[in-house]
């Protein structure tokens, strides 16, 4: 079966075309600039990526330019519809509603609606993205793959904020966590690669990316994870400040003169290295380029960085009481040995001890932790839309 997995933001939308027999990736794409002006890049399997401009008024135009592209007589890679078995979206936030992916149907939507409030500005798209595929594909199975879903197993005693009892009740606020399928993913891919039972492994996954966020996996299921209620919480990331003393919010506005909209917008998108550096940047490239050129407010950044993640691994050590092994993925996880270097160098006392040659590599799956550590510690790339698409496949 060939399966369609649809990521959708409010002006954006990626693609990626998956055989689900083989994980091949038959084509993949994004869509920018929707109600703007509007433009898709497409690339097919062993294929030239090709971008053109395109007016998309709505989302529904852009998944038209999508089915175009994937069935063009010259550059497409299936004949017709026909030959999409399924299509399987990104949908950022199920609330207390969704454990599991599920089919979407009229219910589900209204579910994900009624979630829209934790998530203003991702459940609205992706809703949009799921109604201009329905329009354009009647008849096409649909599923909703949540990145809450995987840590509705967090017990209350890890999800519960120290707020009155009344606000959970009412609003629902709490802490949910996101990454799911990413998080889902590598820990399983773990187990695969140890050879060990999903069900019986403690693992520690950082997805260290622009966003990022840190799980504890226990026993094949989530037990913590630093993201809460929104995606703001937890570590030091690219441009979002991760946990801050609540108190500060009032000091700055203050100082200031900044209103909740304006004081939202430092935190998500003035904060993180890229604040700490000086605005220098948020690509740790550019951070590790500037610390190595004497830089102060980069180097800065990069410690703190590095620091969080590891007070945070640490944490879910003792959540777990105890930890087999250790995943670094996404885009800073994956390729900055710098950052995962800093981050092991506290991890000692866990009988962790660095292979130097194997950290300098860039974006494989291998161990980087010597054959004698107590730990295995390994980088793992993720592969959410393969996730996506196994979800997918198997609810229809």
């Amino acid at each position: 079966m060939n399966v369609l997995v649809i990521n959708c933001g409010s002006s954006s939308l990626k693609f990626q075309l998956i055989n689900s027999e083989s994980e091949q990736v038959l084509a993949k794409g994004l869509c920018e600039r929707i109600g703007i002006d509007g433009s898709l890049t497409y690339q097919p399997a062993g294929g030239e990526k090709v971008k053109s401009d395109k007016a998309m008024p709505t989302h529904e135009e852009a998944i038209q330019f999508v089915i175009d592209a994937l069935t063009d007589a010259e550059t497409g890679v299936v004949k017709s519809l026909s030959e999409i078995g399924a299509v399987g979206h990104r949908v950022v936030h199920g609330g207390e509603k969704f454990a599991n992916s599920v089919v979407i149907n009229e219910e589900v939507i209204q579910a994900i609606e009624e979630c829209n409030d934790l998530a203003p500005l991702h459940n609205p798209a992706n809703l949009i993205g799921i109604a201009a595929c329905q329009k354009l594909m009647p008849g096409t199975p649909m599923v909703a793959v949540f990145d809450t879903a995987f840590h509705q197993t967090m017990p209350e005693k890890a999800y519960m904020y120290g707020l009155p009892y009344e606000y959970y009740e009412k609003y629902k606020v709490r802490r949910y966590g996101f990454h799911g399928t990413s998080h889902s993913f590598v820990s399983k891919r773990m187990a695969e690669l140890l050879g060990k039972p999903y069900d019986q492994l403690k693992t520690i996954v950082c997805h260290l990316g622009n966003g990022a966020s840190i799980c504890a996996v226990e026993n094949g299921k989530s037990v913590d994870t630093s993201m809460g209620l929104t995606p703001l919480e937890g570590l030091v990331m690219g441009t979002r400040s991760g946990d801050i003393d609540p108190a500060i919010l009032e000091f700055i506005a203050k100082k200031e003169n900044l209103d909740i909209a304006g004081l939202m917008n430092m935190l998500n998108k003035k904060s993180g290295v890229y604040g700490l550096s000086n605005n220098l940047s948020s690509d740790f490239r550019d951070l590790e380029a500037g610390a190595n050129e004497g830089n102060v407010p980069a180097k800065i950044a990069l410690e703190v960085f590095c620091y969080r993640v590891a007070k945070y691994v640490g944490g879910y050590v003792a959540a777990m009481n105890g930890v087999d092994a250790i995943a670094f993925t996404a885009g800073i996880g994956e390729n900055a040995g710098i950052v995962r270097e800093k981050v092991m160098s506290y991890l000692g006392y866990l009988g962790i001890e660095l292979d130097a040659e194997a950290n300098a590599k860039r974006g494989e799956e291998i161990a980087i932790s010597t054959p004698d550590s107590k730990v295995t510690v390994m980088v793992i790339p993720t592969n959410e839309e393969l996730a996506i698409a196994r979800e997918t496949v198997a609810l229809v």
